[in-house]
């Protein structure tokens, strides 16, 4: 296995025409079956970087940005952002293409993070990520910035921490009633 690939080497896309069994009761494309979709294409990605098994460890922000009509074509576009020791950024983009104006619209991106494993689920290195533009570099560098925010916003609200009296003034003008013990 090479120490290092470009994400060239791991893009994964695919095209699915939506069809009525995908819909909701608003007539509009299920977005948990986007959802499905995006977490299979996610998985494809980081399985051909490191070429072994992967989970789903998290799903960074999903953002519904436009309806998905049924007889749409949905394209998924996947690729490497960001490789930990064990784990990798998956950067998601879900477009729709009414067939019959050629209207394509962007619907979704999202960044999963995906864990290597063996074939007795433990956590296995990964292959680091070549870097070849300053785009590579920006999706490289904003991977990191939100693992980081994610780890401070997570200590910074674990329970044993917490301090209700800090909050209190944050809480000033939201649709919240507090009713304290």
């Amino acid at each position: 296995m090479k120490k290092f690939k470009t994400a060239k080497e791991s893009r994964v896309s695919i095209t699915e025409l939506m069809l009525p069994a995908h819909s909701n009761f608003g007539g509009k494309v299920h977005g948990g079956y986007i959802l499905s979709l995006m977490d299979q294409i996610a998985f494809a990605c980081a399985s051909r970087h490191s070429q072994s098994y992967c989970v789903t460890a998290s799903v960074n922000r999903v953002d519904f940005l436009n309806p998905i009509d049924v007889g749409e074509l949905v394209t998924l576009k996947a690729s490497i952002n960001y490789t930990g020791r064990t784990s990798m950024v998956v950067g998601v983009r879900v477009e729709s293409e009414n067939i019959q104006t050629g209207e394509v619209k962007h619907c979704n991106s999202s960044y999963f993070t995906m864990v290597a494993k063996d074939e007795n689920g433990n956590n296995i290195e990964v292959p680091g990520l070549i870097v070849k533009d300053k785009q590579g570099m920006r999706r490289f560098a904003r991977s990191k910035e939100r693992k980081l925010s994610a780890y401070d916003r997570d200590s910074k609200y674990a329970s044993k921490a917490f301090k209700v009296n800090q909050y209190l003034e944050f809480l000033e003008g939201e649709n919240v009633k507090l009713d304290l013990d």
